[in-house]
């Protein structure tokens, strides 16, 4: 296998796991099988544990010695770190949107906000369009390259975010961004920095909500290791 192969087989991996990660289909506290992951996925333990790694850098991933990998609990720090991140990096941007906005950008948002009013639509696929959206509003300001590094930065944010899915409608999230997006169009930015700044933060009365029902998700500072037993158990 050449080395451009290999390194092509890391890239596909290591996203396909973070993705999994991400989207809660690998919860919180999920231990990690090298084995089981290199055979579900078709490859070698090699892009599999490298993966691993990748991911334990960014916090997504907790190794234990001894006992085994675990997908991370959620950090509220790292949470509220991306958040403060997200945060600045919106509301400056709205400062920069012009006075005349392009049309292209602005009819994609429509169609977005049309489509996040759809009944019958999932908590994925607004996830997904959530996501465009704001994408949309930073192409609006000229800062549209400025989202990778935003989405880079976010992994525990994302996972609590999907975790508030599931203790509320998407509704209130399509209302505020309509309110957003018709103050930009409007031109009255002070308005949508205040209600930027406000649906931003809401994520963190949904993580309570969540840390509520399911502390075993979250991270604590009690100090527990997982025990092996015929597996590895992240109690």
């Amino acid at each position: 296998m050449g080395e451009a192969t290999k390194r092509s087989n890391r890239r596909i991996v290591y996203e396909t796991l973070r993705r999994k990660v991400l989207t809660l289909e690998l919860p919180p506290g999920t231990p990690l099988s090298e084995n089981d992951l290199a055979a579900a996925l078709g490859v070698s333990r090699t892009p599999v544990r490298e993966s691993l790694i990748l991911l334990a850098e960014e916090g997504l991933v907790r190794v234990f010695p001894k006992v085994g990998s675990f997908v991370s609990r959620v950090d509220q720090e790292s949470v509220t770190d991306a958040q403060f991140l997200r945060e600045a990096v919106e509301l400056a941007a709205l400062d920069d949107v012009p006075d005349q906005l392009d049309p292209d950008i602005v009819a994609d948002l429509e169609t977005n906000l049309a489509r996040q009013s759809s009944p019958s639509i999932d908590n994925e696929e607004f996830f997904n369009l959530d996501e465009a959206f704001h994408h949309g509003l930073l192409r609006l300001s000229g800062h549209g390259r400025a989202w990778s590094t935003v989405v880079a930065a976010k992994g525990h944010l994302d996972r609590a975010r999907r975790l508030g899915l599931y203790e509320t409608s998407p509704q209130p999230f399509v209302v505020q961004h309509r309110e957003i997006f018709d103050a930009v169009r409007s031109g009255n930015l002070s308005a949508a920095r205040d209600a930027m700044r406000v649906h931003l933060r809401l994520v963190f009365e949904d993580i309570e909500k969540v840390r509520q029902r399911s502390p075993e998700l979250f991270v604590t500072d009690d100090g527990k290791v997982p025990v092996r037993r015929s597996v590895a158990v992240w109690e």
